[in-house]
């Protein structure tokens, strides 16, 4: 499983790679990668299963790779990640709200692992959710909410000032929605 992981990593991380150095747009390479990759990885799975799950995270950590290696903007590859997981669960009739909060998580990890703004990334995941559920016709405000909620209990996971500054970053009013995270987990202080 280990070289299988590595793999989806490596592969989706060069794709991106070439993509950005193509044609230096790093929100359809991003749209790209993922939904190709995905469209194979999720076909047949109806919920986000610990095994999508690895699919989604080991994609998202590819794009993520990649876009930093050339220097992209980390925001638009991560909205562009959003739309193509979007896209990938269309086409293969998977949960859609479960895969982007799952997906909006993986962002705010992998972002945070390469070093990048973690917030502008959280945001750029919120803003994916939005465009991705106007394409397909979904709410937008339920879909912008799944993604705000993953990257807020991802950066809740990191720790330190992330999970203040991912939800300040992910709520309010975002590209005309409003944004309302749903906490069924509870802030470490709150074990009473």
């Amino acid at each position: 499983m280990t070289q299988e992981k590595s793999g989806i990593i490596e592969n989706v991380r060069s794709g991106v790679v070439d993509a950005v150095k193509g044609v230096g747009d790093v929100f359809t390479a991003a749209i790209e990668a993922v939904t190709d990759t995905l469209v194979t990885a999720l076909r047949g799975v109806g919920t986000i299963t610990l095994e999508a799950t690895n699919v989604i995270f080991d994609t998202v950590r590819g794009v993520i790779q990649g876009a930093s290696d050339t220097g992209q903007d980390l925001t638009k590859a991560a909205k562009g990640i959003v739309v193509g997981v979007m896209r990938a669960t269309k086409e293969t009739g998977t949960e859609t709200l479960d895969a982007v909060a799952t997906t909006a998580g993986a962002i705010v990890k992998s972002t945070s692992e390469v070093g990048g703004d973690v917030a502008g990334a959280a945001r750029g995941a919120v803003e994916g959710a939005i465009e991705g559920a106007r394409d397909l016709s979904l709410s937008a405000e339920e879909a912008a909410s799944a993604a705000a909620t993953g990257a807020v209990k991802a950066a809740g996971e990191i720790g330190g000032s992330v999970g203040a500054q991912v939800r300040d970053a992910v709520t309010g009013t975002i590209a005309g929605v409003k944004v309302v995270i749903k906490e069924p987990f509870k802030n470490g202080d709150d074990e009473s």
